[in-house]
């Protein structure tokens, strides 16, 4: 069986996470994704440098199975060559305010006056509407206005997520929304605007916790890495490094108890509930810590798995690579010029049956396919060089 979106073209004009790894997953997923970006090459590919080139690692991730054209759209030449690539896609991906998309020459109305059908699907912090459609933003913008930010660390010190997981969010939205567009256009004929924002994401993660806000049912304060929706939940030092543990529900809360050896705790009517075990969590997270204190890992491992209590040990992002702990057979591994070792890919977040996304193919080196993209839109080897001379590709 083919890939299931062989045939479907995508400009990718995002940059960074969200619009970059949306158009990775439509490449996953076996569309001819085109990365279009300066000649000079994008402020994104060089961050988090780790190849001699000096193309960073969130590109080499975000970029994975894409082709690379590098084209100046600034001027007449660059723009005609652009709204003829227009004319050959089903789809474009960016990620920018709706005035920085007019600039470009890439918003929806002046894409749709070039191909009718076009699907745009478009990443933004704020949104195409309301008052803060035009502000720029990045990861840390969701994590900070939507309330989770507040809540993250210990009282008095609130702390970004080490991980841009808002952006990886958004990204997965921005292609849930555009294969529902495909399909749409496969039924209909019609194109579509497709939107996600960030601010949109972090608000869809934190709605429970607003639902509390609005309805007075509680007000939720930082606690560090203790849950407050159940307990004991939290991440508990061992002899020899950590491990995070999570009770839920009344059967696992009684053989936890019964586990540190506490069977009163389940009759103590300050535990009675997940949500009043998490309300007085401190508590059991001060019996769990004591029980765990004298153990290794391994111990606090064994004793609480026999227990049917999940519980993870806490690794270093070095132990993540290492055979030992189980997760490197989970990883891809992809070879990329000017780097001596095979890189780390996580694989696409879904699987399909019937379709090869098992294979892992390198984000594109800078401008490495333009000649070849540029032959498929008529020009011939003197026309390239010309354009070549005069700085458009």
């Amino acid at each position: 069986m083919q890939n299931i979106l062989e045939g479907i073209r995508v400009l990718d004009f995002g940059r960074f996470i969200a619009g970059p790894f949306c158009a990775g997953m439509l490449a996953d997923l076996g569309a001819d994704v085109v990365r279009i970006e300066p000649p000079g090459g994008a402020d994104d590919r060089y961050l988090m440098p780790i190849t001699a080139g000096g193309e960073g690692a969130m590109y080499l991730q975000a970029n994975r199975g894409k082709r690379s054209l590098t084209l100046d759209t600034a001027g007449p030449e660059g723009r005609a060559l652009l709204e003829r690539l227009i004319a050959s896609a089903d789809v474009v991906v960016a990620n920018a305010p709706p005035a920085a998309l007019r600039h470009m020459g890439i918003d929806y109305d002046t894409l749709r006056a070039i191909r009718p059908d076009i699907i745009l699907t478009v990443a933004t912090a704020f949104g195409l509407s309301g008052p803060n459609r035009d502000n720029g933003g990045f990861d840390g913008t969701g994590q900070a206005v939507s309330g989770a930010m507040y809540l993250s660390g210990p009282p008095g010190q609130p702390y970004r997520a080490a991980t841009s997981y808002v952006d990886f969010s958004t990204a997965i939205s921005c292609a849930y929304g555009t294969l529902a567009a495909i399909i749409r256009r496969m039924k209909t004929g019609e194109g579509a605007l497709v939107e996600a924002s960030l601010v949109g994401t972090a608000l869809n993660m934190m709605t429970p916790i607003l639902m509390e806000e609005a309805t007075g049912a509680r007000h939720r304060v930082p606690t560090a890495n203790r849950s407050p929706i159940a307990g004991p939940s939290d991440l508990f030092a061992t002899k020899d490094g950590w491990v995070l543990v999570q009770v839920l529900g009344q059967k696992m809360f009684r053989r936890w108890a019964e586990l540190v050896g506490r069977p009163d705790l389940p009759d103590d009517p300050r535990f009675a509930t997940d949500i009043l075990r998490g309300d007085n969590g401190a508590e059991l997270s001060r019996i769990m810590g004591a029980w765990c204190a004298p153990r290794t890992v391994a111990e606090c491992l064994a004793a609480l798995r026999k227990a049917r209590i999940p519980v993870t040990h806490l690794l270093r992002p070095a132990q993540v690579l290492e055979p030992e702990n189980g997760l490197t057979q989970t990883l891809g591994w992809m070879a990329y010029p000017g780097v001596p070792v095979p890189l780390p890919v996580a694989p696409p977040p879904a699987f399909l049956s019937g379709t090869d996304t098992a294979t892992v193919r390198p984000a594109p080196t800078l401008g490495q396919d333009t000649e070849a993209l540029l032959q498929d839109l008529g020009l011939d080897a003197a026309d390239i060089g010309r354009l070549r001379a005069a700085g458009v590709v």
